[in-house]
């Protein structure tokens, strides 16, 4: 994988940190969903074993801004 594919995704997740900073929580979630998609589609793409080692560091980050922006409970 390419390495501009891993800044793509690296801008991606601070602008959804921008975003929860300015509590713009909608636009945070669709941003997030749509960084979901692209490392979804790099992960089909890729079968490099250091590749999927950063993939899966943004794969837990994501999951952990989702539950930043969606609290159960609320």
């Amino acid at each position: 994988m390419e390495k501009s594919q891993f800044e793509e995704l690296k801008n991606g997740v601070q602008e959804i940190i921008d975003l929860m900073a300015a509590k713009d929580h909608k636009s945070a979630n669709n941003k997030l969903l749509e960084v979901s998609d692209k490392l979804d589609d790099f992960l089909d793409h890729t079968d490099e074993d250091e590749d999927l080692i950063e993939i899966s560091k943004y794969q837990v980050l994501l999951n952990q801004l989702f539950q930043k922006i969606n609290p159960e409970g609320e």
